[in-house]
């Protein structure tokens, strides 16, 4: 097959999602088929890897330093070129319009819906949208052959709207993220890592809120943050006089695994977070997780490795109270089952469902 994948709103210090297309992608290619990667950039650039080829489109910068392909010319140029047997989409915004190419050419089409827009939007502009955005999916529908959700909550945006879903959750890198040889061992102090990107809409801020409560609770606390964005300054402000340490962005992903897994807890607490590949990365590295009772994090965990509450800080802190005291009392058992729940997630068979999806829409 000849997959292209499509994206924007991904960049050098990107997250889930560029993890996502990155890792799949890189499946694709090893599985025997041809990709292409069309993002968008600073410049018009091409690049041949052992990994497919990659089409950089110059971008209009966004929010939070994002860009996003505003001339869809280039794209299509691409495309014509590669004359791909399916694409996959990662963007609802300007490259959604890719679904109506692939049928004109005779690709199969499917749509990732990394995102719940109906939440994500009305919880921005602090006013519900989900008629609009609702509407803006039964297009989408149409338009395309399958749409790809990632847990139950994520697939709760398509109600209604006749899109064909299929559900494949993503993966974690095992090898990567496993456990510290020599985990420093339960003391007095609450050790908590939180990593995302420092922007409202991933909440960060809740995070922030349940160790300010915690530290106004006379618990001994620290939380250590890692990644960058848009609101990071104030979220500096929100930390108050709390024991809070801002890292910044991690270019090292065995930096990253290190700083899990000497961690007591992870904070995974956005309550519109469609999947959350944090999650699966602190739980590979034997380290548990608090999260909210709502979004699709809450998924990704069972009783055995996590606890979770409602997200506003004092449920959150009990949260971490509640988990704290089982990490005491047997912590080997617990780092245990964090990692055999993430055991259960493998990029390889994220890989094997999208191929089998893309095989279906492409009628290969």
């Amino acid at each position: 097959m000849r997959i292209a994948q499509l994206a924007n709103f991904v960049g050098p210090t990107s997250g889930g999602m560029r993890r996502a297309i990155d890792q799949l992608g890189q499946r694709y290619v090893a599985s025997g088929h041809e990709r292409l990667l069309i993002i968008p950039g600073y410049e018009d650039k091409v690049t041949e890897g052992p990994a497919g080829t990659v089409v950089q489109v110059r971008g209009v910068r966004v929010t939070g330093g994002y860009r996003i392909i505003v001339d869809t010319r280039p794209v299509q140029a691409a495309l014509e070129r590669f004359a791909p047997t399916s694409v996959e989409v990662s963007d609802k915004w300007t490259l959604a319009s890719v679904g109506r190419w692939a049928r004109r050419h005779g690709a199969g089409s499917v749509l990732f819906s990394h995102e719940r827009l109906d939440d994500m939007a009305s919880d921005f502009l602090r006013v519900r949208v989900d008629p609009l955005v609702h509407l803006r999916n039964r297009m989408l529908a149409r338009q395309y052959d399958r749409v790809v959700v990632t847990t139950a909550y994520s697939a709760g945006e398509w109600a209604g709207s006749g899109a064909r879903l299929v559900t494949v959750p993503l993966g974690v890198d095992l090898e990567m993220f496993r456990p510290l040889p020599d985990v420093p061992a339960p003391d007095d102090v609450v050790r908590l890592v939180h990593a995302g990107r420092m922007s409202r809409e991933k909440y960060p801020q809740l995070a922030i809120a349940a160790t300010v409560e915690l530290h106004r609770r006379a618990v001994p606390v620290e939380l250590t943050i890692a990644g960058t964005g848009p609101h990071i300054e104030w979220l500096q402000d929100e930390a108050q006089d709390a024991p809070v340490r801002f890292l910044g962005y991690l270019d090292s992903r065995g930096e990253l695994a290190r700083l899990y897994g000497s961690a007591d807890i992870s904070l995974s607490v956005a309550p519109t977070e469609t999947f959350g590949l944090a999650v699966l990365e602190a739980l590979a590295c034997g380290t548990p997780v608090v999260t909210a009772n709502a979004g699709g994090a809450r998924e990704l965990v069972d009783s055995t490795c996590a606890e979770w509450g409602a997200p506003n800080a004092a449920a959150l802190a009990d949260a971490v109270q509640r988990l704290r005291s089982r990490l005491t009392g047997d912590p080997e058992a617990l780092r245990h089952a964090a990692r055999t729940r993430a055991e259960l997630y493998s990029w390889d068979t994220s890989a094997e469902r999208m191929l089998a999806v893309h095989a279906e829409v492409s009628g290969r």
